[in-house]
């Protein structure tokens, strides 16, 4: 399936996004041939035509929270029923909340890359 088309709107609500969360270790690039948000190589934020599904983490209050949101629903971006469990999409409509959870999703992906690093590190001292 192609990617949604956006609207001006949502790009340049896109835009004002990635800028206001201003960290060194986010990124913009391209994914499923939609534009992304990553911070240090993890995907946390997706714009998929005029909504942005952010990775909050199933059955965190901020997951929850977000499908609270008007319009909200789980981020499904081939379209087939096959939502991602870990990610809200938030409409346009919404666009007021989408920073909010998007400084929830940095922080989840943030979260997830220092417990990986943990296990690590617990993993190499079992093993010596």
């Amino acid at each position: 399936m192609a990617a949604p088309i956006s609207s001006e709107d949502a790009l340049e609500r896109w835009d004002l996004l990635a800028a206001e969360l201003g960290d060194p270790a986010i990124s913009r690039s391209r994914m499923m041939g939609r534009p992304i948000l990553t911070r240090e190589g993890t995907m946390f934020a997706c714009l998929n035509g005029d909504s942005v599904g952010f990775k909050l983490g199933a059955g965190t209050p901020e997951h929850d929270g977000a499908l609270d949101v008007p319009g909200a629903e789980l981020f499904d971006p081939s379209g087939k029923g096959r939502p991602f469990k870990d990610w809200v999409s938030i409409p346009l409509a919404e666009a007021e909340q989408w920073l909010p959870f998007a400084q929830c999703a940095v922080m989840h992906v943030a979260g997830s890359e220092a417990g990986s690093e943990s296990e690590a590190e617990s993993g190499s001292a079992r093993g010596a």
